[in-house]
């Protein structure tokens, strides 16, 4: 085999994580592509893979050496779809990262459009609710609901978002609707955190910010579980606008305090700077950053 077949091979079981496997992937016998491991082993005088009776997995050379195989053999299938002209068609496969619930309730349906006007396209999505290095995770595309910091980052802010707080009708009817954020000490709070750590609400009014930590009977990490909690009459709960959007329409919760929501947060579609990015991944980029700038969810501006 030549290298870039060889490589090709060694990524196929790495991702499939067994030479059984990655065999029946490429149409190859499973000899063939032990073999092939074998001797590119031997000719980089390094282990790339862990075996044992029941698993394959990369050592720290192969992790790093599959990052490199992923990138070259990516430049090579954009350079053969540039000569070929096939750009227009877009395919070969991206990935896409997001948070949680975004992905589900936001980004799901602009993918599924995509891949219906795109049928050679793949798209891979990663969704997560921390931030994830994408040049470390092989990752190409993100949407990014925070101030960005990393300067290496190629991004298009699409609009924003905002904070809200939130509770059920029934309980603002039992227990009263807080008119500033001083009336929350009187209140049962449900807390929201990515890391289920103790929570401040912030809170922005006449050009002065004031902080409430709430102490919440009810501490949670998932959005989700908080809305429930919410719904259920269990007390009021800060989460994002997007993720209350059903509920604040159907009448199954109200949000309060909306004089004091702080600054809303920027929406960013962000893809890795590499110095030559590849037109699907362009292509995948741009069509996010459309079709978010006019999803009601996100606040443009």
């Amino acid at each position: 085999m030549d290298r870039l077949q060889t490589m090709t091979v060694f990524v196929a079981v790495a991702e499939e994580a067994g030479f059984a496997p990655a065999a029946r992937r490429l149409g190859l016998s499973p000899p063939s592509v032990t073999r092939a491991v074998s001797e590119l082993e031997g000719r980089l005088n390094a282990r790339l893979f862990h075996r044992t009776t029941r698993s394959v997995h990369l050592t720290s050379a192969g992790e790093r050496y599959l990052l490199d195989c992923r990138r070259i053999l990516q430049e090579v299938e954009d350079a053969d779809s540039a000569a070929a002209g096939v750009h227009g068609r877009l395919q070969g496969r991206v990935t896409v990262t997001s948070s949680v619930l975004f992905g589900r309730l936001v980004l799901a349906p602009i993918v599924l459009e995509l891949l219906q006007r795109h049928p050679q396209l793949s798209i891979s999505t990663l969704q997560i609710d921390w931030v994830v290095n994408l040049m470390e995770e092989d990752i190409d595309v993100a949407v990014r609901i925070a101030e960005l910091r990393d300067s290496s980052l190629s991004a298009r802010r699409v609009g924003a978002i905002g904070r809200v707080l939130c509770a059920s009708p029934a309980y603002l009817r039992k227990h009263g609707r807080p008119k500033t954020p001083d009336d929350l000490a009187g209140h049962d709070t449900i807390g929201f955190t990515a890391a289920a750590a103790i929570s401040e609400w912030a809170f922005h009014h006449d050009g002065k910010r004031r902080i409430f930590r709430p102490r919440a009977r009810l501490q949670v990490n998932n959005a989700d579980m908080a809305i429930a909690a919410a719904g259920a009459g269990f007390g009021i709960t800060r989460v994002l606008s997007y993720m209350v959007a059903r509920q604040v329409e159907a009448g199954e919760l109200e949000i309060v305090l909306q004089d004091y929501a702080p600054p809303l947060l920027p929406v960013h579609v962000v893809h890795k700077e590499t110095g030559r990015t590849s037109a699907r991944v362009r292509a995948v980029f741009d069509f996010l950053a459309e079709r978010l700038k006019e999803h009601p969810a996100v606040k443009a501006r």
